[in-house]
């Protein structure tokens, strides 16, 4: 009887040992083989014990890329003022307007310029929870577990955006002075708010699936929708303060010159020597409504702007659209041509020769020091702390979530040697805290393996990429990596 239970443990145990393997877990023998795996020689000894004592990070930086590095610029963009989207995810609408104010802060002569983020943020999100709402009613009919609703409903409101996603607001709402509409606790800190936004508007998701299912027309449904945009008003309202219809702007022209009084009017008697001369400086005041300060002051026509990818997870010269990439319901997706790196690089640069910046999207996660302000392939030596290859093409980074359109910022200087770039001078929107004083070097194979898409104008582009755009654009659907 013992032998017999012997036996049948032993049976149990092997077979154990086989379903495990058959279902794919980990069983017994492959544990054994991971340990016998690992080896604990005197480079392993060491990174064990530093690892283990330091930031990873610290230790895999590439002391000799940092001795090679310079901050120099063969090309520089006279750009002032260094923008802050603090803790919140509105990295493409600092960039998107980060490009367009240096251009209009030249051409009027002011000193500095800084467009309302959080007027246009204040839109964005009732813009969002409208679109949300009508995705909702386009869906009613779905099932809970569909692809494109659990999309929908997983972010409601969400900070991230677009290119094509500013030229929609700024058309429609036009754009106002930093000092005009300033940031509030709830814009530098998104995180409460669109909690708050995103339970508002799951409940009324609920709401008018239940109100489809009870018989409501389309008509009824959009009619309860303006209900409910309400509570999002209110909410928004609440959080960023209601946004100007009518402003006054007092601000100092740059090219005015300052004007000496006769009297020194500081206590001190004519003649005798004081603190310098009292000065008087000119000030201009507008009285505008946002979409008049943006049609006459700003004078920008963005409809000039191009959207160009560099892609490779689709054939080059072809047109694509990324559906459901708008947050105005009546708005554009977004719209590309993509193109080869090369022409992609030669057309970034054609602009900031001419003194343009150039808006991009790229994934800051990889290779990437705050502290340093640095941007750079192989910024950190993985491979060499763990003895394993972790390289992956461009395209199976994309492909496999790896390398995703992350972050927006702005080209606004590029060092060419013999009319190829070594690094590129990027404007962030993190502080002058971070970088070297807010500005990143982008050096130019990080630019091949992270660099995604840019923004430039037409009057840059050569003729046969424009055509690109007349052709039928392909619909890539809203989990395409390129989103």
């Amino acid at each position: 009887m013992r032998t017999s239970n012997l036996l049948f443990t032993l049976l149990v145990m092997v077979c154990s040992r086989v379903a495990c393997a058959d279902a794919g877990g980990l069983g017994p023998e492959t544990i054994e083989a991971l340990q016998s795996s690992f080896e604990m020689d005197a480079h392993t000894r060491a990174m064990y014990n530093a690892i283990t004592n330091a930031h990873i990070t610290d230790l895999a930086l590439n002391r000799d890329l940092l001795r090679q590095h310079n901050d120099l610029y063969s090309h520089k963009i006279d750009v002032k003022g260094v923008t802050n989207q603090r803790s919140s995810g509105r990295c493409w609408l600092f960039a998107g307007l980060n490009q367009i104010r240096h251009g209009v802060r030249q051409r009027q002569g002011l000193k500095d310029l800084e467009f309302s983020q959080v007027y246009l943020t204040f839109w964005d999100k009732l813009e969002k929870s409208n679109t949300f709402l009508e995705h909702v009613i386009r869906l009613r009919n779905r099932d809970l577990m569909n692809r494109e609703l659990v999309m929908v409903l997983k972010d409601p409101c969400p900070d991230g955006g677009y290119w094509e996603n500013v030229v929609d607001l700024v058309n429609k709402y036009g754009l106002v002075p930093k000092d005009v509409y300033p940031e509030t606790n709830s814009s530098n800190a998104t995180r409460s708010m669109n909690s708050v936004l995103a339970q508002l508007l799951r409940a009324h998701a609920v709401r008018l699936r239940k109100m489809s299912e009870d018989g409501a027309s389309l008509r009824q449904l959009r009619e309860r929708k303006e209900e409910m945009l309400q509570d999002v008003y209110r909410i928004l309202a609440i959080n960023l303060g209601e946004p100007p219809t009518q402003f006054t702007w007092r601000y100092e022209p740059g090219k005015s010159g300052k004007k000496e009084n006769e009297n020194d009017g500081d206590g001190a008697e004519d003649g005798e020597s004081d603190d310098g001369p009292d000065t008087q400086q000119d000030i201009e005041e507008l009285v505008m409504t946002p979409r008049r300060f943006f049609r006459e002051f700003v004078a920008v026509d963005l409809g000039q702007w191009v959207n160009l990818f560099n892609d490779p997870t689709h054939p080059v010269g072809r047109h694509y659209t990324i559906r459901m990439s708008r947050n105005v319901a009546d708005g554009r997706d977004i719209h590309y041509a993509n193109i080869a790196m090369d022409t992609l690089k030669e057309i970034a640069i054609r602009s900031l020769l001419d003194g343009t910046p150039v808006m991009f999207a790229c994934n800051v996660s990889v290779d990437q020091s705050s502290e340093l302000g640095i941007m750079a392939d192989g910024l950190y030596d993985y491979d060499s702390i763990y003895g394993i290859d972790m390289r992956m093409s461009k395209a199976e980074l994309a492909l496999y979530r790896n390398g995703t359109r992350n972050h927006g910022m702005v080209f606004v200087g590029v060092d060419l040697h013999e009319g190829r770039p070594v690094k590129w001078r990027v404007e962030n929107s993190w502080g002058s805290d971070r970088g070297k004083g807010g500005y990143w070097a982008l050096y130019d194979d990080w630019f091949d393996q992270h660099v995604y898409n840019i923004i430039v104008l037409k009057k840059y582009v050569p003729e046969d990429v424009l055509q690109v755009f007349e052709q039928k654009p392909e619909v890539l659907p809203p989990w395409d990596p390129m989103l």
